[in-house]
């Protein structure tokens, strides 16, 4: 550290610290903000922290899936760990990336990388009833991208979205809303005066 600091001048010691603490101080704020610590769990509702993605909470809530799955078990890879948050960190960062540039599509769909793991993903849970009960056999999503068969839910076009659901599909979607990131003491000051 001394090192680093001999090659400053000592005027600018002061400012080049205050300048560190105030773009930390915004980095955590902004994390907070973000509520990035939910998306390290499995819990769907942490997908409607982005208001963008009711619609989508909303058709899954309301499907068979909903049941047993959660946004995680279909859309990222169940590989290993290292693999699951390395594409939820790649994805996710795309994701805020085109938000915040307002560069959402009305209707969100998957990109290829992520139409690879949701098959992965269906074929995973559904195996036996593929290979055992109505013998399909199953194909990857690249034999279906060209044309070798189809990928899952070109047949099961309900499931668990609805081909309908995009952004002004339910305006008024009743999704769970995450809690104010606004701390109890602050809202009482501002609610005071």
């Amino acid at each position: 550290m001394k090192k680093i600091l001999s090659h400053i001048p000592l005027n600018m010691i002061l400012p080049f610290f205050i300048a560190g603490g105030i773009l930390a101080g915004l980095g955590i704020y902004a994390i907070y903000m973000s509520r990035a610590h939910s998306y390290l769990s499995d819990d769907p509702s942490a997908c409607v922290n982005c208001h963008i993605m009711a619609p989508y909470y909303q058709s899954w809530n309301h499907s068979s899936h909903a049941q047993w799955t959660t946004c995680n078990d279909c859309h990222v890879p169940q590989d290993n760990v290292v693999e699951k948050y390395a594409f939820k960190a790649i994805d996710g960062l795309y994701h805020a990336a085109v938000f915040s540039i307002k560069g959402e599509p009305q209707t969100i769909r998957p990109r290829d990388a992520s139409n690879e793991v949701i098959m992965n993903n269906c074929i995973r849970c559904h195996t036996q009833l593929n290979t055992e009960f109505v013998k399909t056999g199953m194909i990857s999503y690249t034999q279906a991208k060209h044309g070798e068969g189809k990928a899952c839910w070109d047949c099961h076009t309900q499931v668990p979205h609805t081909t309908i659901s995009n952004l002004a599909s339910s305006p008024h979607a009743i999704v769970p809303l995450p809690a104010s990131p606004v701390p109890a003491w602050l809202k009482k000051i501002m609610i005071n005066d």
